[in-house]
């Protein structure tokens, strides 16, 4: 069975039951490129139909929707808020018009579920009409943007979420190491010892500045251009439209701190914020990628690398070689980490191309942003749960590295001098002697005052204490958990 639909370039025949209709079926057959459908993004989803319900909410306020099409398109947008529906959005994510058919995508399905909910049949757009109803007193223009930068904020607050789960991992394995000393690495030559649970807890530092640049820009994405219509003079919407949408809005997702920009032109046409959300993933995937590198090194033997730390062995690491494990959880995070970069580009270079009132890229921008805050989300999460709550220290061998070190005796210039110390350092590696055998020999100092200067919590700066860990309880962390692996059943990015 078929339903005939027409638009201005004439009638197409649509499947009869799906809830989309003819702007939807153009765009399947324009753009098929990606083979990736905008349902693998459900925040989007979730948002735009929130911005739908605001807008029919808004419109019969002000006097311009009556109370039965109100209505419809309400419980039509919140059985999508609601997860329902989702595989009804079938445009792909990489689209012409600016986000044009993910509009019309989004207007025909609440209608026709509207229709639905009517008892009348699909595509009886004279009583219920996704252009004169639906898209009332909005345009692409607008709505499309917001429902993005609300993706964003669902998003990046996930993401967030995890993050601090990791970094909760790390500062927990920085306790467990508090003690073990080691020798720390400057341009991968020894340096000095230090801990290696110092080492740790400086990766779980890392993640927690991260994490509050994620906070810093999901604010910017708080304003909106919502009563723009298309270009930001707010043509086809009434004075009363706007204010009424974004408090409709507020209520709806429980952001109070929406607002909509106090220049509608400028905020129609310009995308920073999106490059500022791009950069803030790129330089938390990029950290997350250099600690990977680190863990790899730290691992790398086991017997004739440096063997430091032991990751869990997760899968056989060759075809031909036996009992070769590889980091393959560590490297699984560094290729997010290059993806993740290289769509930064893609944004930056979507963003200049701009053109006077509109930027047509939004939805390739959209796109990589959505799949960079899903990706870094999992891996983040891999990470975790695969890899770093397993690591155990090699100890023995840590403690023999440091026992060899020639890098020990910086503890003691200040003592001995300059020169003294780099005398002994040469006799070191030369003789194969360590620094507390030498400086005894030389009788540069007592036994005693040697036993001191050359105590593991001298030669580390006294850090055994590292602080306190994030206040995650067990319990804590696994209503986080719950509720990342409830919003991932939906997403398939």
């Amino acid at each position: 069975m078929v339903r005939i639909e027409r638009d201005s370039l004439g009638e197409l025949t649509i499947p009869d039951g799906v809830y989309w209709g003819v702007n939807t079926a153009r765009a399947m057959e324009n753009f098929r490129i990606s083979r990736r459908e905008i349902s693998v993004y459900p925040d989007l989803l979730v948002a735009y139909a929130q911005v739908k319900q605001a807008a029919a909410r808004a419109n019969h306020e002000i006097g311009i929707l009556d109370e039965e099409r109100a209505t419809l398109i309400d419980r039509a947008a919140q059985d999508i808020i609601d997860g329902r529906l989702h595989n009804q959005f079938v445009v792909g994510v990489i689209q012409g018009g600016a986000g044009t058919s993910t509009n019309m995508n989004v207007n025909e399905v609440i209608a026709n579920r509207g229709l639905e909910l009517a008892g009348r049949p699909f595509g009886d757009y004279a009583f219920l009409s996704p252009l004169d109803h639906v898209n009332r007193s909005q345009s692409t223009n607008d709505t499309y943007p917001s429902a993005v930068k609300l993706s964003l904020v669902y998003s990046l607050l996930r993401v967030m979420e995890e993050l601090r789960l990791l970094r909760n991992s790390f500062a927990t394995k920085g306790r467990e190491f508090r003690e073990v000393l080691k020798v720390g690495r400057t341009q991968l030559q020894d340096a000095v010892p230090m801990t290696l649970g110092q080492e740790f807890w400086g990766f779980s530092t890392s993640i927690g500045q991260d994490i509050d640049r994620i906070e810093d820009v999901r604010q910017l994405l708080w304003t909106l251009n919502l009563g723009a219509t298309a270009i930001g003079t707010g043509i086809t919407a009434p004075p009363e439209y706007a204010p009424a949408v974004l408090r409709h809005l507020r209520a709806i997702t429980g952001l109070e701190q929406l607002a909509n920009a106090t220049d509608l032109i400028e905020a129609t046409s310009d995308t920073g914020v999106f490059i500022s959300v791009s950069s803030v993933l790129k330089r938390a995937a990029m950290r997350l990628s250099k600690i990977c590198n680190d863990l790899r090194l730290l691992s790398s033997g086991p017997q004739l690398g440096l063997g430091e730390i032991n990751l869990p062995a997760v899968q056989a690491g060759s075809s031909i070689m036996p009992g070769k494990v590889n980091p393959v959880i560590p490297e699984a995070v560094n290729q997010v980490a290059f993806i993740i970069a290289g769509a930064d580009l893609t944004v930056s270079m979507a963003s200049e191309a701009g053109q006077l009132q509109l930027n047509a890229f939004e939805p390739v921008m959209a796109h990589v942003l959505l799949q960079n805050a899903t990706w870094l989300r999992r891996a983040a999460r891999t990470l975790r749960i695969h890899c770093v709550d397993d690591i155990t220290a090699n100890s023995e061998r840590l403690r023999q590295n440091v026992d060899a070190s020639v890098g020990v005796v910086t503890a003691l210039t200040p003592r001995i001098g300059y020169a003294a110390a780099a005398n002994l350092a040469k006799r070191a590696l030369h003789e194969g002697e360590s620094i507390r055998a030498l400086v005894l020999d030389e009788d540069l100092m007592g036994a005693d005052e040697l036993e001191v200067m050359l105590d593991p919590a001298s030669l580390s700066g006294g850090l055994f204490d590292t602080g306190p860990l994030p206040a995650l309880t067990p319990e804590a962390i696994a209503k986080v958990e719950a509720a990342l692996d409830e919003a991932d059943k939906g997403d398939h990015a």
